[in-house]
């Protein structure tokens, strides 16, 4: 069976810090995989909000979830903190993938990798719009 890769960035743009709350352990006793990914879009929200920016407006366009994956290396538990790093790996004329990892910050275990493919929207004219100039800055380099 293939496996998912997801290769991380060359650098990480933006850190925080969340916890692994009950609702997110599943009946594994591990954070489930939906969980997972609802702390990417957590981590995602938090890094456009220190740009003064939110998933309905990145300067003229909001943002939609095109496509998501993730990949984990160990299981994480109830009370587990966890540094959840975000970075960019490819941006496009009107897209962009967003990359995230976390990690216990108690022993540095990787936890999982995520990628989330995220496309500017114009949800008044329901269309794809390109990048606007001043969010694509705050993409880095790959912009």
């Amino acid at each position: 069976m293939a496996r998912v890769q997801i290769e991380a960035p060359q650098a990480w743009l933006f850190h925080t810090t969340l916890t692994a709350r009950v609702g997110d352990i599943n009946y594994g006793g591990h954070l489930g995989n939906d969980r997972v990914l609802g702390l990417a879009h957590e981590a995602r929200v938090r890094w456009l909000a220190s740009h003064d920016f939110s998933e309905a407006d990145v300067g003229g366009a909001g943002l939609i979830m095109a496509d998501a994956a993730l990949v984990f290396r160990q299981e994480a538990f109830l009370g587990d903190v966890l540094d959840v790093a975000l970075g960019v790996v490819e941006a496009r004329r009107s897209s962009f993938d967003l990359v995230y990892l976390l990690t216990r910050l108690s022993d540095g275990a990787k936890i999982a990798l995520v990628k989330t493919g995220m496309v500017c929207f114009d949800y008044t004219a329901r269309k794809v719009v390109r990048l606007p100039q001043g969010f694509a800055r705050c993409l880095g380099s790959v912009a």
